[in-house]
């Protein structure tokens, strides 16, 4: 999880976060709840139940979205997929996987399963409303959830990449012709395509009177466009490393020092005087451990004179690590994962240099103007 998430926990050993962007949607949809649908449904109530059903019903239907996430999740660990984190935010859920599906198969049955859920939690609480009929706030709060499920399901089958339509596209696309680099460039650009057309429709409305809905709809569009966008980005910067290797684009010099050197030591010279980020420490000639600045951080600066580097290192059993013969694309998927911005490049015991993303993104400009020539 990152600073802008505040944990709710795990879930089959998932991480859940909330965005503190989802404070927003929140609100906003209460407002809607609290002045729309609740008094047109209840005429003599108070504005404090207003209120209150309203926000009842938000955090059910985030409930609801959370299961549609927690539905992609499940179906992704059967296909040995790791699911990173579920992330509740403003646009409603992301589930973020470690890595791509394995298949075209895999990737149909993980993006299908959102939607399934979605339109089996419509059914489930269109069911539920004979049952709950004489109670009036009940029954208002499983017909909204009833229709915003059902709504979720189709909506996300929109085949426009990343929403889950998108997915499915790109799986049948990846199917027909075994390359997931041509289906993801395929399905990407058509999920810009209809973000645009998101976007062409919200402005229509905010020109003819329907400003607030009209403005919604293109901003949805917008995001849509930076995710599409953002994958394909990310499908070139995948292709301009293939065929590299991580001795390619790591750092041969490195910085070593004594366990016994303190962290006030180091900080002065070698990180604020010679711009050093990582620096490796070593006994009798041998690895022990590496220290980062997100290392050094977690250490109060007040102690920073009489800490030395051996007591705040990662020690080598905990390093991550990698070998020069990798592949530069994989290994920095890998470094997205982890969370990492500096990796020892190793043979056995021995280090070999840094592969830093800096180091990364400058080889990646390198070729890049190799390729335009």
């Amino acid at each position: 999880m990152n600073r802008s998430t505040i944990s709710l926990g795990r879930i089959l050993g998932i991480p859940i976060g909330l965005d503190y962007s989802w404070f927003l949607i929140f609100g906003l949809l209460t407002w809607s709840l609290a002045t729309n649908y609740y008094p047109v449904e209840f005429k003599n109530w108070s504005t404090a139940q207003y209120w209150f059903w309203g926000a009842i019903t938000v955090v059910l239907m985030f409930g609801s979205v959370l299961l549609h996430e927690l539905g992609h999740s499940v179906v992704a660990q059967r296909f040995k997929v790791q699911v990173r984190s579920i992330t509740l935010f403003v646009f409603g859920g992301v589930a973020q996987l470690g890595s791509e599906p394995p298949s075209a198969r895999a990737e149909l049955w993980i993006a299908i399963a959102g939607p399934v859920t979605s339109f089996a939690l419509a059914i489930f609480f269109s069911l539920m409303q004979p049952l709950v009929d004489t109670l009036a706030p009940v029954l208002a709060v499983t017909k909204y959830l009833a229709y915003i499920n059902g709504s979720l399901g189709l909506f996300n089958l929109i085949p426009g990449f990343p929403l889950d339509g998108g997915r499915v596209f790109r799986a049948m696309i990846w199917g027909a012709t075994q390359s997931l680099r041509r289906a993801t460039l395929i399905a990407a650009n058509l999920g810009r395509f209809i973000a645009f057309c998101f976007i062409a429709l919200g402005v229509w409305q905010m020109f003819t009177g329907n400003f607030g809905n009209g403005l919604w709809i293109a901003f949805i569009g917008w995001f849509l466009e930076s995710a599409a966008s953002s994958q394909i980005s990310q499908q070139t910067i995948h292709d301009l490393l293939s065929g590299h290797h991580v001795s390619d684009a790591m750092r041969k010099h490195y910085v070593t020092i004594f366990p016994d050197t303190t962290l006030e030591q180091l900080i002065n010279k070698h990180i604020l005087g010679d711009g050093q980020r990582v620096l490796v420490i070593k006994q009798n000639d041998l690895v022990i451990g590496l220290l980062t600045l997100h290392t050094i951080k977690s250490i109060p600066s007040s102690d920073w004179a009489t800490t030395s580097a051996v007591h705040a290192m990662i020690p080598i059993a905990k390093m991550k690590w990698i070998r020069p013969d990798a592949e530069l694309a994989p290994a920095l998927e890998e470094m997205d994962r982890d969370g990492v911005s500096q990796l020892p490049v190793m043979i056995g015991d021995q280090i070999q240099g840094i592969l830093g993303r800096d180091d990364i993104i400058s080889f990646l400009r390198t070729i890049s103007e190799f390729s335009r020539n």
